[in-house]
């Protein structure tokens, strides 16, 4: 669970202020960014915003909210036509791609208005500046203008929150053809008859399956030997199984070597093979956004990547300049990115706060969901620790059977001889929900033995982490319903 911790300082407010409020001026306008401005002022400071594009960011504009609406979106589709229930009509429901489209964004103008704009123009503390902003120097950024001309705005802290982008990899022919990213894919107003998507990790998933359910046949190709590389070999081999049950097709070992477009869409070449597209997504990862800031100029320091180096205290390699979210060399999540500035702001105003990572679970929301805390066992071991784990397919889950839907598996992963829980790996229908609990028994330091003898209702998703960790002594098959 990612969190923070923070301690008054005896000084509460504002060091190096003078007679005046702490100025604290923020490039970027999204959660990081909005999170520091928020916390910053009810600490006392004078905050100055400045936002080149769009206020909000990444998550409400072209990431979490759109996306998770689109999956809803194909998913209500896909359950009208393919539901496990005899008895009950099934039935190919027609799709209006634009009315879908037009949902999407109006949903994002209204959480945008709501979560961003009116909370900026509602607090007098915080002043909103139009324009791209430069670092001249630690205390000192000089803003072009939106409107035109210039300003300069001088500040006790500054904090870096542009966030990223969809990288673009360098596949020959690929440069000037209209190929989607992320942002296109969640915008798009029309299902391709057939779609190439490059990438088989979360947002290459999550899109691939939402265009898959809204009519699209689509091919996957991740150049790592699995889908979700980074993830546990069990949970990405259940994740993958399900996928391709539902008609995916997933190339993996494999690359796109050229991409040639014309009138007939798009021709990409893998491991010397011909795919043909409608369209094609790329959704092979994300770029932090910190080119021309004037980062070199200050020395403040990145990462190869361009990602802005920072301490858990969100302090960049300058005194006075910090830096928060997807720019910063943290793991690109938006509840991380929020609780990264809100970091930043309580150091900037005083308090001794830091960014708590040790336990951080996150979800790939296809269907079923995938979603993971803690170590996998790959992991454990590189790190020396004798291990011992459990699987437990979800047909051995009540909840998943009443569902009539056991796709999916839980895996939990123990140091040998303790029990000590060290991570937690689940593909099913409320991966999501299932996996909180067992960051909660991480952060406890439970051991697999006790979250074995902990009480959970019977028929959730939540009662098969209780099964797998009986599994760990006794044979689940052979109990009964809700035996413990």
């Amino acid at each position: 669970m990612t969190g923070t911790t923070a301690r008054p300082a005896a000084d509460a407010c504002c060091p190096d202020a003078g007679d005046g409020p702490l100025r604290v001026a923020i490039v970027g306008s999204g959660s990081a960014a909005v999170a520091c401005a928020l916390r910053a002022a009810e600490r006392g400071a004078q905050v100055t915003l400045v936002e080149a594009g769009t206020l909000g960011g990444t998550c409400v504009n072209t990431g979490c909210v759109p996306s998770k609406i689109l999956i809803r979106q194909a998913q209500a589709r896909h359950v009208a036509g393919h539901h496990p229930f005899d008895g009950l009509e099934r039935r190919a429901l027609a799709v209006d791609a634009h009315a879908l489209a037009a949902q999407r964004a109006a949903r994002v103008a209204e959480l945008r208005q709501a979560k961003y704009e009116r909370l900026l123009a509602d607090d007098s503390r915080i002043a909103l500046v139009r324009g791209r902003a430069r670092l001249e120097d630690a205390r000192t950024l000089r803003v072009a203008l939106t409107e035109g001309g210039e300003t300069v705005v001088r500040a006790d802290r500054i904090l870096i929150a542009t966030g990223a982008r969809p990288a673009v990899p360098p596949v020959p022919g690929l440069e000037g053809t209209p190929f989607w990213t992320s942002t296109e894919a969640l915008a798009a107003g029309r299902v391709p008859e057939t779609l190439v998507v490059l990438g088989g990790s979360a947002v290459g998933l999550e899109l691939a399956q939402a265009w898959l359910r809204l009519g699209s046949r689509v091919t996957v190709v991740e150049t790592a030997p699995r889908v979700l590389p980074r993830a546990d070999e069990a949970l990405s081999a259940a994740l993958r199984a399900a996928l391709e049950a539902e008609g995916m097709r997933i190339l993996t070992d494999a690359a796109a070597e050229q991409v040639e477009h014309g009138r007939g869409g798009f021709r990409v070449r893998v491991a010397g093979a011909i795919l043909e597209a409608e369209a094609l997504l790329v959704a092979t990862g994300r770029r932090p956004n910190t080119e021309g800031l004037g980062l070199e100029r200050i020395g403040v320091r990145t990462a190869p990547d361009g990602a802005i180096e920072v301490d858990a205290r969100m302090r960049t390699s300058v005194p006075g300049v910090y830096a928060a979210g997807d720019c910063a060399r943290l793991p690109q999540l938006v509840y991380v990115a929020a609780a990264a500035g809100t970091v930043a702001a309580e150091d900037m105003t005083g308090n001794e706060a830091a960014l708590d990572l040790a336990v951080l679970p996150w979800v790939v929301f296809t269907d079923p969901q995938a979603a993971a805390v803690g170590l996998t066992e790959a992991e454990a071991r590189g790190r020396g620790i004798a291990v011992a784990t459990r699987e437990l397919p979800l047909a051995q889950v009540p909840a998943a059977l009443a569902r009539f839907d056991t796709r999916g598996t839980i895996k939990l992963v123990s140091e040998a001889g303790t029990g000590r829980l060290l991570g937690a790996h689940i593909v099913a229908a409320e991966a999501g929900e299932v996996v909180q609990a067992a960051a909660l028994a991480l952060r406890s330091g439970m051991r697999v033995q006790d979250l074995a003898a902990t009480l959970f209702p019977y028929l959730t998703m939540s009662e098969g982490l209780r099964l797998c960790a009986q599994a760990f002594e006794r044979d689940v098959a052979r109990l009964s319903c809700c035996a413990g």
